[in-house]
């Protein structure tokens, strides 16, 4: 087992393909401890490469809405009258902190996501 820091795109494709071979190994293994470590690298190589940013207030929680199921009417008693869910989730209206907090609650997103900027559409 040689582990290193993974400095290069090359040597993170690398480390992929080791992982690969490897990932499956039985628990206990000095391949199972191989793939714990690379598996850690590699995370960290990929934040600060490949960075994935949050999705602004509004599209997480349409994004949640998709993952349970959930269409503009169920939004209702979340958000407020139909009229309002609608402004919301086109952008017309912006989040207020009763909403966060229901959105937070039922939804289960963090009030860190929705509490983020974003534009309204005109």
């Amino acid at each position: 087992m040689k582990i290193k820091l993974i400095k290069t795109d090359a040597e993170y494709e690398q480390a992929l393909k080791r992982l690969e071979k490897i990932f499956d190994a039985k628990q206990g293994t000095p391949e199972s401890d191989e793939a714990d470590i690379l598996g850690m690298l590699i995370d960290e190589y990929e934040k600060k490469h490949y960075p994935i940013e949050a999705p602004d207030p509004i599209e997480a929680i349409k994004i949640r809405m998709e993952e349970m199921q959930l269409k503009q009417a169920d939004m209702v008693e979340i958000i407020g009258g139909k009229s309002r869910v609608s402004e919301v989730l086109n952008r017309k209206r912006r989040l207020t902190v009763n909403m966060i907090r229901n959105i937070t609650k039922r939804l289960n997103i963090s009030p860190n996501v929705l509490i983020n900027d974003y534009k309204l559409s005109r």
